[in-house]
């Protein structure tokens, strides 16, 4: 049996379109489609610049948009309540619904991750990977490759 998710960023697939951003870029996407492989439950995941834009998703669904706007907001209440009880910088966010979970992880550059999981999902597993892939992404995502991954965004 083959395992289905991507080894190497340039086994992902990306459409021709993509080929112009780097290969720094096509990492990120790739941490992308390698979380959604490794966590059961997993549906959407997405990285937002600290002003939300849509950087990168994991193309499982056409709701990027609105689930990035979605969790910048949620990231700046989280951020303001921190500064209200002086408790520190938000390292996690987590609001469980009826049929799911989405968690939000601060990236050291000021982006951040989010996630939508089933709620039969492993948390303990998805923080383990979400906090595999913001240590990874953080590194990646210079200013140069934030502005390439808004470019690629913005023509899909």
């Amino acid at each position: 049996m083959t395992d289905p998710t991507p080894s190497t960023p340039a086994a992902a697939g990306r459409p021709a379109s993509q080929g112009a951003v780097s290969q720094a870029a096509m990492n990120v996407r790739w941490l992308l489609a390698n979380l959604l492989g490794a966590v059961p439950g997993v549906s959407e995941a997405v990285v937002v610049s600290s002003d939300g834009l849509l950087l990168a998703d994991s193309e499982q669904g056409r709701k990027a948009d609105q689930l990035s706007a979605i969790i910048s907001a949620l990231t700046s209440l989280t951020c303001g309540l921190a500064q209200v009880v002086e408790c520190g910088s938000v390292r996690q966010t987590m609001v469980t619904m009826g049929q799911g979970h989405l968690v939000v992880m601060a990236i050291s550059d000021g982006s951040c991750l989010g996630v939508y999981a089933s709620l039969d999902c492993d948390l303990g597993v998805l923080a383990y990977q979400m906090a595999l892939l913001v240590e990874r992404a953080g590194h990646a995502l210079t200013p140069q490759v934030r502005s390439e991954l808004h470019r690629a965004m913005a023509v899909r």
